[in-house]
């Protein structure tokens, strides 16, 4: 079965980490989006998927040199100019030769979804496309999705007010699709899925949705970035003592609380790293205090970071105080 994988975004939300790393390619607890989203696609059924880039491919390409990832083998659609999503899917799934049932998914969510499960509704609907949903605790925020007792989809409500919709239940970003549905894709322009093609296969009675309640999170934002690194850990996904990496230098006199401490990493002495996530070569100084954060750069003796992301290039006076701030100030205009 082919896979969709839209990695096409600019990372904005996630700048100034996503200056010198795609958003796909930030780890979760040491691995990629990119391979943990991989592996579950694989455990579904996925044997190969095209990543729907609208840059050029090579960060991807260096990661993954053999072309295979999380067990799913990998190719490449580079758009020329950004073709929204329908247009993205549309132009990926030709380049890729699709002609069967194929799944699409987001490169930014991380879910316990069984997509053999998900696959498996489809087929007994009969669908044309098929759409995960996942329960959120505020509806206004989101676009809710709508079905009947049989999982049809009849109605989308954009940031619904109190009284609009019983419905609790958002799009997950995890697709099905027939290749019928490509045609309602041409990929040769712009075109929304959640604006036209969606709408055109509810008027036409095609679109299915199924409701899990599994975990799920849009790891594309600073706060639930750092959320989904310790919540693998909390979910036992891993061990406590996996989340620091082997090869960072950590002083026997640091603290280190519900963190995670990624490859080449050094701490200082009496340090202390609270709620955060330090990525790859990040440097924290003797003395420093960092909570709620994510560190790429440079944090030197005795700073205090609270709720900061803090970039490759970003460095931290010492003795600096700062909160929720980003290092170095990235242009998310």
């Amino acid at each position: 079965m082919h896979a969709v994988v839209l990695v096409g975004g600019f990372g904005t939300r996630l700048r100034p980490l996503t200056l010198s790393v795609p958003k796909p390619l930030l780890p979760i607890v040491h691995v990629s989006i990119l391979e943990r989203i991989m592996a579950s696609l694989a455990r579904g059924g996925v044997t190969d998927a095209v990543l729907s880039l609208g840059f050029k491919p090579e960060p991807f390409r260096l990661a993954f040199p053999d072309n295979l990832c999380g067990g799913v083998r990998l190719s490449y659609a580079v758009e020329d100019s950004p073709l929204d999503t329908a247009g993205a899917i549309g132009f990926a799934a030709r380049l890729a030769g699709i002609d069967d049932t194929f799944i699409v998914a987001n490169g930014d969510v991380i879910s316990d979804l069984d997509v053999a499960k998900l696959v498996a509704f489809h087929r007994q609907r009969h669908a044309e496309g098929t759409l995960h949903l996942t329960p959120v605790d505020d509806p206004s925020r989101y676009g809710v999705v709508e079905i009947d007792p049989d999982g049809k989809v009849h109605r989308f409500v954009e940031k619904p007010r109190p009284g609009d919709t019983a419905s609790r239940e958002v799009s997950g970003g995890t697709y099905v699709f027939e290749p019928s549905a490509l045609m309602r894709m041409p990929g040769t322009a712009p075109l929304s899925i959640e604006r036209h093609t969606f709408p055109q296969m509810v008027a036409d009675g095609v679109l299915y949705a199924l409701a899990t309640d599994d975990y799920w999170i849009d790891a594309g934002q600073p706060d639930t970035y750092i959320r989904a690194n310790l919540e693998w850990v909390s979910r036992g996904m891993c061990s406590v003592g996996e989340a620091i990496h082997p090869s960072a230098d950590v002083s026997s006199s640091a603290h280190i609380r519900d963190s995670i401490i990624g490859a080449g990493v050094r701490i200082g002495n009496d340090a202390t790293i609270e709620s955060s996530v330090l990525l790859t070569g990040a440097i924290v100084g003797g003395g420093a205090h960092v909570m709620h954060s994510a560190v790429m750069g440079t944090i030197e003796r005795d700073a205090i970071v609270r709720r900061c992301i803090i970039g490759i290039a970003g460095v931290v006076e010492s003795g600096a105080t700062l909160d929720d701030v980003r290092v170095p100030a990235p242009d998310i205009s």
